[in-house]
């Protein structure tokens, strides 16, 4: 009865040890801080440069927010004003710090592609900008199959053959505990 028990407590111990790792959090399933981004990384965007000029755009829903900075050293652009045409129709602008305005859609862009065209002035300088924004259609999380990973069936194998274990030691006390012991001195 004492081997099945030490060979019991030994299946139980390697068991643990070898399923203790794979209850880790692997990367980007950690539950850490989140992100300080104002923008999620799903938000489209838009980038439209010239010589002098670069002007980034981040679309969320129906609130359009643009950064204008040099092409050179990457500084904001003070004092500039910024006059913004998305596919054709002229979308007012305002001015909320230096090199960054803000802009609200009548409507949330429709997907496909949309010609981008800024008139940049600032002081003496003037330029025009064009880009492309690129609107895909946002995918829907319950749509997509959860993907099983190597890590998901070792520790269901492993918790299966752990629970075999475990009812094969409790089949062979019960077998034992019945077993008339026949013997003595004839």
């Amino acid at each position: 009865m004492r081997t099945t028990n030490t060979l019991a407590t030994l299946g139980w111990v390697a068991w643990i040890a070898l399923a203790a790792p794979l209850a880790w959090a692997g990367d980007g399933h950690d539950h850490g801080e989140a992100p300080a981004s104002s923008a999620s990384p799903a938000s489209p965007r838009f980038a439209a440069v010239s010589e002098t000029f670069e002007l980034v755009g981040v679309v969320n829903g129906k609130q359009l927010t643009l950064y204008l900075d040099r092409y050179a050293d990457g500084s904001p652009v003070k004092g500039a004003k910024l006059e913004l045409e998305l596919g054709g129709v002229k979308i007012p602008v305002e001015a909320h710090a230096e090199g960054e305005f803000e802009a609200t859609l009548m409507q949330e862009l429709k997907p496909g592609a949309i010609s981008v065209a800024a008139t940049v002035i600032a002081g003496e300088e003037t330029d025009l900008l064009a880009g492309e924004l690129d609107m895909h259609e946002e995918a829907h999380a319950e749509a997509t199959a959860h993907a099983h990973g190597w890590k998901e069936y070792a520790l269901w194998g492993g918790a299966a053959g752990g629970g075999l274990l475990l009812l094969t030691t409790l089949l062979r006390r019960l077998r034992a505990s019945r077993n008339p012991r026949f013997g003595g001195a004839a």
